[in-house]
C-alpha cells in the first residue's frame, strides 16, 4: 500500500519535471523566433543569452538532481512570466513608460 502511493507521487513529481522542462524547451525555441532587438529594448539580456539559459534549464531539469533542476525551474518561471510577457508588450505596440 505503502509502496504504490510512493510510487504515484514520484510518478506525479516526475511529471511535473517533465512539464517545465518541455515549457523550458519550447521557451527557447520561441526566443530563437524572436527578433533581436526586442531584447535590448526591454532591457533583458541577449536573444542568446536566453536561448542558452533556458535549453540549458532544460536538460539541467531534466536531470532531476535537486538544486540544479530547482535553478532551471526558476529561470523557466522567470522567461515564462516576466521576459515573455514584457517581449510580447514590446512587439505588440502597447509599451508605455
Amino acid at each position: 500500500m505503502l509502496g504504490e502511493i510512493n510510487f504515484v507521487l514520484n510518478l506525479a513529481i516526475s511529471g511535473v519535471f517533465l512539464a517545465v522542462a518541455v515549457a523550458a524547451l519550447i521557451g527557447a525555441f520561441l526566443v530563437i523566433s524572436t527578433r533581436d532587438d526586442a531584447f535590448p529594448a526591454a532591457d533583458r539580456q541577449s536573444k542568446w543569452v536566453w536561448a542558452g539559459l533556458l535549453a540549458g534549464s532544460s536538460i539541467a531539469i531534466f536531470t532531476m538532481l535537486p538544486f540544479l533542476s530547482w535553478i532551471g525551474m526558476v529561470i523557466t518561471g522567470l522567461y515564462w512570466f516576466d521576459v515573455r510577457p514584457q517581449i510580447k508588450s514590446i512587439l505588440g505596440g502597447n509599451y508605455e513608460w
